[in-house]
């Protein structure tokens, strides 16, 4: 029976794929372009909004939960745990994603439908956002309002870098990803987390290491974070209370001071329009005591 597994799969998806090209046929056209899209990353679908392109979205991945009428939308699944047919189901005509949406197999078959896909390369610095502003605009077609677009955003980087350049006594970050189980989850460098740190004028405080990894109870101890940094609405429920019970972060400087944050995912990691503010938010958290230049 295994034999014909993949067969009745290929049939299945090349069904959804004829049902999807029908109704994105089916769909009035229309001179300023697709008026069917799905959307897949939470930060474009934050750009498409600020475009005002919002009336021309179908349905939109997970991640998408921002603004509040994004949510409202249909979803089609995990960001990077699509299935074909839930993507095609819904008749796009065009599917506008973030680099590195899949599983690769689900992409492959999602890029060889015959719908346009626009892929948006991601990043973690302010160079990345103003692309992918630019880039989601041309993609519907808006490229001066793009342009509009990562004018101010751009600005609102360039001052919250100027921030950070200013402070010259720099506190440690230590992003933790989860906590479960005592297992300390954390961030290196080449990450969202390590991006949004220097943004908001800090250090991350882990080192040698890139991406996302599970640390040892001395390595966190010796890396002597100032504040410790988590996501709020991830997949970890483990409280402020049970982090700084830990004992390796109990005998940071932050678990001392009592200093941990929780912030959204999206809007910390996601690297779009509303990052510069989560920047100067994480700033405050980290210098907040710190008086003015002058004082």
């Amino acid at each position: 029976m295994a034999l014909f597994a993949p067969l009745s799969r290929r049939r299945l998806i090349g069904g959804v794929i004829a049902a999807a090209a029908l109704a994105a046929a089916a769909a009035p056209a229309r001179a300023d372009g697709p008026q069917r899209v799905v959307v897949i990353g939470g930060s474009l679908t934050e750009i498409v909004y600020a475009l005002g392109e919002e009336d021309r979205l179908i349905a939109r991945d997970t991640t998408s939960v921002f603004p509040e009428a994004a949510a409202k939308l249909p979803d089609v699944g995990y960001i990077r745990q699509l299935s074909p047919e839930g993507v095609l189901s819904v008749g796009p005509d065009m599917i506008v994603a973030l680099e590195g949406f899949g599983p690769p197999e689900a992409a492959s078959v999602i890029q060889q439908a015959g719908i346009p896909v626009t892929v948006i390369p991601d990043g973690y610095d302010s160079q990345s956002i103003l692309d992918k502003i630019r880039l989601t605009a041309k993609a519907f077609g808006r490229e001066e309002a793009g342009e509009e677009l990562a004018g101010k955003v751009g600005a609102d980087l360039a001052a919250a870098e100027a921030a950070a350049a200013g402070i010259a006594d720099k506190r440690r970050v230590l992003f933790l990803l989860s906590v479960q189980g005592g297992r300390l989850m954390a961030s290196g460098g080449n990450t969202h987390a390590a991006g949004i740190i220097a943004l908001a004028g800090g250090v991350n405080a882990m080192s040698g290491f890139d991406g996302y990894k599970e640390v040892s109870n001395e390595a966190v101890i010796e890396a002597a974070p100032d504040l410790i940094l988590r996501m709020r609405g991830g997949r970890d429920p483990s409280s402020d209370a049970e982090v700084l019970a830990h004992p390796a972060i109990a005998a940071t400087p932050a678990g001392k001071a009592g200093k941990v944050i929780g912030m959204d995912g999206l809007y910390i990691l996601g690297f779009g329009p509303r990052t510069a503010q989560a920047a100067r938010e994480l700033g405050e958290a980290l210098y907040g005591d710190v008086p003015a230049a002058g004082n």
